[in-house]
C-alpha cells in the first residue's frame, strides 16, 4: 500500500492485534476502519470519537486519495479548540489517515485514554530511543 502524502510504499506494523500501516518516509500513519476501535478497546469511547469528527469544505489543503479505493478523502476537523487538527478519511469508510503526530494529540485531546493504553502501544511500536525507526513485531 502506498503512502496517501509522499506515495512511499508503508509498512505495516503489528503489536498487541493492532495493525497499522505506517510511512517511514513522512512518519504517517494510516488506520484501516475498525483498528481505531482495537486501540481505544471501548465501545463508547470509540463512538464518542467518531461522533467528534465533522467534515471541512472549505479547506485549501489538497484533497489525498485512499491508499484503499484511490477516492478522494474528506477532510475531517478533530477538535473543538481555536486550531483544530484535520485529518482525512476515506469517504468510502475505509480508514483514517494521520500525518505525524496526530494521532496522539487526538487521543490526548479527547482523553480516550485516560489508562494510557494507547499511547503506551503507539510508545511500543514507534520507540524512537533504539534507531528512531518503528519497531516491527514478528508473529
Amino acid at each position: 500500500m502506498d503512502c496517501p502524502v509522499c506515495k512511499s510504499a508503508m509498512i505495516t506494523l503489528e503489536l498487541h492485534d493492532v495493525e497499522i500501516d505506517f510511512c517511514c518516509d513522512c512518519n504517517g500513519i494510516w488506520l484501516d476502519s475498525g483498528e481505531i476501535e482495537l486501540l481505544i478497546a471501548d465501545a463508547q469511547q470509540t463512538q464518542k470519537l467518531l461522533d467528534s469528527f465533522k467534515t471541512e469544505k472549505n479547506l485549501t489543503e489538497k484533497l489525498r486519495k485512499c491508499p484503499i479505493c484511490l477516492k478522494k478523502m474528506q477532510k475531517i476537523s478533530v477538535s473543538q479548540s481555536e486550531t483544530p487538527l484535520i485529518i482525512d478519511k476515506c469517504s468510502k469508510n475505509h480508514g483514517l489517515w494521520f500525518d505525524k503526530g496526530e494521532l496522539k494529540k487526538i487521543i490526548s485531546i479527547g482523553q480516550f485514554d485516560s489508562q494510557k493504553k494507547i499511547q503506551s502501544i503507539l510508545n511500543d511500536m514507534f520507540d524512537e530511543s533504539r534507531s528512531g525507526e518503528p519497531e516491527k513485531e514478528n508473529n
